[in-house]
This record gives C-alpha cells, sequence and structure tokens, in this order.
C-alpha cells in the first residue's frame, strides 16, 4: 500500500510530465526546491501582482518568502490579510481572483497529465483555474499518482491529515476539504507552468 510520500522514480516522472505537457501545460523537471526557487524568481516579472497559495512547498523552500516579503513584487497575500474581512470582502474577493501571478502546487499530478488542487475556503482556486494571467505550480516528487481517482485517495488520506495538524496548530482547529479542482488541460498557451521536483516537498 502507498503511504504517498515516497518520491516518483524518473520513468513516472517524465510520463507525467509528457502527458501535462500534451494538454498544453509548460514543464520543466528540476533536481530540488533551490533550483525551483531560482526559476521562480525567473519566470515572475519583477513588480508583477503576484498571489501565493497557501502550500507548504512554497514555505519550506524560501519560495513565499521570497515573492511576498523582498519588495520585488505586489505581493497579494499580506495586502489581503491586511484588509479588514467585514467591510473590505469585496476588494479581497476581486484580489484574489484575478493576479498577474499566482504561484503555489497542488495536492497530485497524475501519470495522465490532470493536476488535483484541494482547499479548505477555495481562496487560490479562481486564480488557478484561470482568473491569473500566469500560473506556476511546484510539485514534489511524491505527490504523482497513477490517475485521478488515486489523486483523490491522496487528498483524503495523506493530505488532509497533515494540513489538519498544521491548522489545528496556527488556528486551532482541524482543516477540510471543501473544495476540488481538478486541471485536465490548459487552453492559453504559455499561460501555466508546472515545476516538477525529482525531491519529495510539502504535504
Amino acid at each position: 500500500m502507498t503511504t504517498f510520500a515516497e518520491p516518483a522514480p524518473a520513468g513516472t516522472l517524465e510520463r507525467a510530465a509528457a502527458a501535462l505537457t500534451a494538454h498544453g501545460f509548460a514543464v520543466e523537471i528540476l533536481d530540488d526546491a533551490a533550483a525551483a526557487r531560482i526559476r521562480v524568481k525567473e519566470l515572475v516579472p519583477a513588480g508583477a501582482a503576484v498571489f501565493t497559495g497557501s502550500s507548504e512547498t512554497l514555505r519550506r523552500s524560501g519560495i513565499e518568502d521570497d515573492l511576498n516579503a523582498t519588495g520585488s513584487y505586489e505581493a497579494i497575500r499580506p495586502r489581503v490579510l491586511a484588509i479588514d474581512r467585514a467591510t473590505g470582502a469585496d476588494e479581497i474577493r476581486r484580489l484574489l481572483a484575478s493576479p498577474d501571478v499566482v504561484v503555489g502546487s497542488v495536492a497530485a499530478v497524475t501519470e495522465t497529465g490532470s493536476l488535483v488542487a484541494a482547499s479548505g475556503s477555495g481562496s487560490q482556486l479562481p486564480a488557478y483555474a484561470g482568473g491569473a494571467a500566469q500560473a506556476i505550480w511546484i510539485v514534489g516528487a511524491q505527490k504523482i499518482v497513477p490517475d485521478l481517482e488515486t489523486a483523490l485517495r491522496r487528498v483524503e488520506e495523506h493530505c488532509l491529515p497533515l494540513e489538519s495538524v498544521r491548522t489545528r496548530e496556527a488556528y486551532g482547529w482541524p482543516s477540510a476539504v471543501n473544495r476540488l479542482l481538478v486541471l485536465n488541460g490548459e487552453p492559453r498557451p504559455g499561460r501555466a507552468t508546472v515545476l516538477l521536483l525529482r525531491e519529495a516537498i510539502g504535504f
């Protein structure tokens, strides 16, 4: 029985990359998170309005801080956190839904060329689905699974328990899979880039 934590072998990584490419995604296979950190800086234009989706991969790699704390970009996440939730809900919604660039990760990538994103709030999903002009996902090798059925099992059996540990520590309550997004293809050439890592990182 799979633990969903072991990095996929090179052949599996290459099959997933080929399938994603066939579905319109730009795909790069990189050695590790350090390489992804460099590549993200190359891909995101200076001064762009950037939204970082909540992601353990971004936190652990340092990419989250690169985009939100250096002053090189118009960082949307810190801006949203400073807005009053009661009076600024519409502004928050618009900012999150249509950034210049969204950067995040996903819960699973299938060898058949689909990306699966799970969310408790859904805040990053409009941008993922098409609201952002440019999308970049950084994905550890342990997230590659054979098919959509296995991807959904990975979300429920692996990602959710780990994310619930994090949210209990951070907020005092467990997470939930309230919203799921399956991206089976990218119809806009050049919009979406998937950086597949040979190492495991994130949930």
